[in-house]
């Protein structure tokens, strides 16, 4: 029986890694100045959560997510945190994500986390830790869909005796955030940089499951402080809401990197007038600074009054001198992390670093203490994959996507990611991790 069901696990993996090779599901990497594309592996073994855990899972995302977007509203205008004592002013003037272009400026709606990609993962003994917040723009949520899409098609039996949440609806939910900040029932699109940006194919398939347009910079023009997109023969048409799939510094050359081929001129000046909505919005990054993760369980009791349902990991921040110490007694042990770094990079173990490392990383702590955390490891699960015709035991997250509209969603699936590296922790897709689905299971 055993060799039966690996024989179908692994008839499973090769079709839908041979349909979504096909269907150009790849994911886009810069390594030494080159773009190599490669398919993002999925494994059939899927992530099984249960309903009592999804329960705690949804309801502290929908808490720490709305505790973020009055956060970034408070920093933008009143600062109330700071004023109060609870972040250090230096932490947020001094971020790189945060943008004094912002001040004084409401996006449509008071929103300005429209999709946060937050990671976690769980703990041994059952615990879920939140390790990122992601709020600029997080990527990866079409991997699970169309790879859930090609299952049921070649092996469609696998639903039908397992009752767990469709997760078929992101596109719908997606739709529904962007019509609810659209500024005067305007086009609503998806700027994408092209096709040599790492997620171009989630760009892609976002815009047609979604019925929005894909735009390139080019089609977009600023009028009167307005956004139009231009259609065949020069045609114009307002737009009402950008998802934007491009970093802050080069949506506008006018505004931030002057350079920039990717943006649209005047684009802030529109959005800051409230003439079109931006998803996500302007400067976010100060919110998904690593050191700013810090204070996120601090900003849900002083913003809503609660204690925070979801723990990040435990976290030192060497700008405090306490902490400091202890950092530079215990760094053999701890991860350190760079603040402004993503996707696997600026991470180092303290574990895997010789004396001399050590002492070159102690000296970087020392000299920029804001630049970095420090986080103890957490041993979190293994989930098994298969290895070629084998089942092994890998570390895995979950990239799980919450949807701020006139309601705050948590859809009801994720991006599961698991390192391919026996010895290795770090599982982002730009790491050469692969990917599997997440069955959130329905209370029965």
């Amino acid at each position: 029986m055993e060799v039966v069901m690996y024989e179908l696990l692994i008839k499973q993996r090769d079709t839908v890694n041979k349909w979504m090779d096909r269907f150009g599901v790849r994911f886009g990497i810069y390594k030494n100045g080159v773009f190599n594309e490669q398919l993002f592996p999925f494994d059939p073994i899927p992530r099984i959560i249960t309903n009592e855990d999804w329960v705690e899972i949804e309801t502290g995302l929908k808490q720490r997510v709305l505790a973020l977007n009055k956060f970034l509203y408070d920093i933008y205008h009143e600062k109330k945190i700071v004023k109060d004592g609870v972040i250090p002013e230096e932490f947020i003037y001094s971020s790189s994500g945060y943008l004094p272009q912002c001040e004084g400026v409401t996006p449509s709606k008071n929103i300005y986390s429209h999709i946060s990609g937050i990671d976690l993962v769980q703990n041994k003994d059952g615990t879920w830790y939140v390790l990122e917040d992601n709020l600029r723009i997080p990527s990866g949520a079409s991997y699970p869909m169309i790879a859930r899409s090609i299952t049921r098609k070649v092996s469609p039996e696998t639903f039908k005796t397992n009752i767990l949440y469709d997760n078929r609806n992101y596109s719908a939910l997606l739709r529904k955030t962007m019509d609810y900040v659209n500024v005067d029932n305007g086009l609503e699109v998806i700027l994408t940089p092209g096709r040599y940006n790492s997620a171009y194919f989630e760009h892609s398939y976002l815009a047609e499951k979604a019925g929005v347009l894909l735009a390139y910079a080019d089609d977009l023009i600023v009028e009167d402080d307005k956004v139009y997109y231009k259609g065949l023969y020069d045609k114009k048409e307002r737009v009402g809401v950008i998802y934007r799939r491009i970093s802050d510094d080069f949506l506008d050359p006018l505004v931030f990197e002057s350079g920039s081929l990717l943006g649209v001129p005047n684009l802030f000046r529109a959005y800051s007038e409230g003439n079109v909505a931006i998803v996500n919005a302007f400067g976010n990054g100060v919110a998904d600074d690593k050191g700013i993760y810090y204070f996120v369980p601090k900003m849900v009791e002083y913003y809503l009054g609660e204690k925070a349902i979801l723990k990040n990991a435990p976290t030192y921040l060497p700008y405090f001198e306490e902490d400091q110490t202890f950092v530079l007694e215990n760094l053999s042990r701890l991860v350190i992390k760079d603040v402004a770094e993503a996707g696997g990079y600026g991470v180092m173990f303290g574990r895997d670093m010789d004396d001399i490392r050590l002492a070159e990383v102690r000296k970087l702590v020392e000299i920029e203490p804001r630049r970095w955390i420090a986080q103890e490891v957490i041993d979190f699960i293994d989930l098994e994959i298969m290895d070629g015709e084998k089942k092994v035991l890998r570390k895995s997250d979950l990239r799980a996507f919450v949807l701020s509209g006139e309601d705050t969603m948590v859809w009801p699936s994720g991006l599961t990611r698991y390192t391919r590296n026996p010895h290795s922790f770090i599982v982002n897709s730009s790491q050469g991790g692969g990917f599997k689905d997440t069955w959130v299971m329905k209370k029965q």
